[in-house]
């Protein structure tokens, strides 16, 4: 990174990791060539050095996030300002590499110092370059590619809580998506976590197309927030200059607005709800409107997990999610919820790039689970059950393990039809009150029409 600037400014206080330096005794010339988003090197007479990141300006004084935090820095330290914004490495070489929170290798790969760098806080796309997303991403997961359909450009995050197996889930998908490049950010992750998405990429054989940005819980709280940065910049680069289809997976959102919680405490700045800033929609919502489908390009897919504290929906976290994002996969007990998961998008793809049973046979599964969750209800209560009741029992244990398992893995062609085995094992043909050219043609059993061409003899 270019020095294009080096002075060496007086110390006012150090709260957190946020460093406040003195700029009011600088001409105005110099005050103009510091920016909001440089970078600046810290440095004190103890060996400490570290990166930082200029995040307010005033007349008189910035405030620098310092990325390894500021344990041991005494107010005798230096500043330099490098008149730069923070960039990070972007190219082919980058794939199956892991980088730490400030973008640093943490893996043994090469050295990409002389690599092509981009900046993390370009500007977005010009909207006029985008288009309607239009397109499948196939995970061969049944509760997303049957009921809730991922689709290209769309953002999407997984509602959970602590102690599912959401990270696993997100796994799974980043291995089996239908995608070119997948750019994976890990938030806060403990050791375990980082292992099995690592281990998990391995052993399926992927990690040359998967790129991992990962801040652990024991790293400085500061690089958690360049990590969602880093990854949206490079899935950006790939599909706007390469055209590839990339999937950005974050893990955990929740986590990324702690920390900016954390950091607008320590600047002092005045809460809103629950102690969070008052800004958290807007800095959410940039991060996720970098989905998009290029029309000339590829397109960028930003599918997150957002864990809600207490199961609470309405935590300001999943409450301003839902604000912006396009529905959302509910992961409790295991399982992906039928009823609470949602892809607003799904609609753009069902029936046109899927096969023309998909919308009936989707509602009409939700529909007769839904009958057996009440027919489970009645028999808690010790109602006498139907024996319409019964065969929806049945459906509603067969429907949880053929398709609400996270770990069943069918193609969405395969799913459909064991979408129309499973209600001919538990229902008429009559009962389905579906198109009768749909049960024709797929219930398994049903009579075959008479075929209407003539005899030519």
């Amino acid at each position: 990174m270019a020095q294009s600037l080096t002075r060496y400014y007086q110390i006012l206080e150090i709260v957190g990791d946020i460093l406040k330096v003195s700029v009011k005794h600088l001409s105005s010339s110099t005050q103009n060539s510091v920016a909001l988003g440089d970078m600046a090197r810290i440095e004190d007479r103890n060996g400490y050095s570290s990166l930082a990141r200029v995040i307010k300006l005033t007349v008189n004084d910035a405030s620098l996030q310092v990325f390894s935090g500021t344990k041991g820095l005494s107010t005798e330290a230096t500043v330099t300002f490098l008149g730069a914004p923070f960039k990070v490495s972007c190219s082919d070489n980058i794939l199956g590499r892991i980088f730490k929170g400030d973008g640093s290798p943490a893996d043994k790969g090469p050295d990409l110092s002389q690599e092509n760098k981009i900046d993390i806080d370009g500007p977005s796309v010009n909207p006029a370059r985008r288009e309607l997303a239009s397109k499948m991403i196939r995970t061969n997961i049944p509760m997303i590619d049957v009921f809730n359909t991922l689709v290209e450009s769309q953002k999407i995050p997984i509602f959970s809580v602590a102690g599912e197996p959401y990270n696993k889930l997100l796994a799974r998908i980043g291995i089996q998506a239908d995608a070119d490049i997948v750019v994976f950010g890990g938030l806060g992750l403990i050791f375990d976590d980082f292992h099995m998405f690592r281990q998990q990429f391995e052993d399926a054989g992927v990690v040359s197309r998967t790129v991992m940005f990962v801040n652990q819980a024991a790293d400085p709280v500061v690089e958690r927030l360049l990590v969602p940065d880093m990854c949206l910049a490079v899935a950006e680069k790939f599909a706007v200059e390469e055209g590839k289809r990339v999937l950005v997976l974050l893990t955990d959102m929740t986590t990324y607005a702690d920390a900016m919680k954390e950091i607008g405490i320590a600047m002092e700045n005045v809460p809103s709800n629950r102690g969070y800033m008052g800004d958290l929609y807007s800095q959410l919502a940039r991060r996720y409107e970098k989905a998009a489908d290029y029309k000339k390009g590829g397109s960028v897919t930003v599918l997150t997990v957002t864990t809600m504290p207490g199961d609470d929906v309405t935590h300001p976290v999943p409450d301003n999610t839902g604000y912006i994002t396009e529905g959302q996969f509910y992961l409790h007990d295991g399982v992906l919820d039928p009823f609470g998961s949602l892809s607003r998008l799904k609609q753009h793809v069902i029936g046109k790039l899927t096969r023309e049973d998909h919308s009936q046979i989707m509602n009409t599964m939700i529909r007769f689970y839904s009958a057996a969750r009440e027919a489970e209800q009645k028999q808690a209560m010790a109602f006498d059950l139907s024996d319409f009741d019964k065969r929806a029992l049945r459906f509603g244990g067969l429907f949880r393990e053929r398709f609400m398992n996270i770990e069943v893995n069918t193609p969405l062609e395969d799913a459909l039809d064991l979408a129309w085995k499973t209600l001919a094992a538990c229902f008429s043909a009559d009962e389905l009150l579906m198109k009768k050219q749909l049960v024709d043609k797929y219930f398994p059993g049903a009579p075959k029409p008479a075929s209407t061409e003539k005899n030519p003899g």
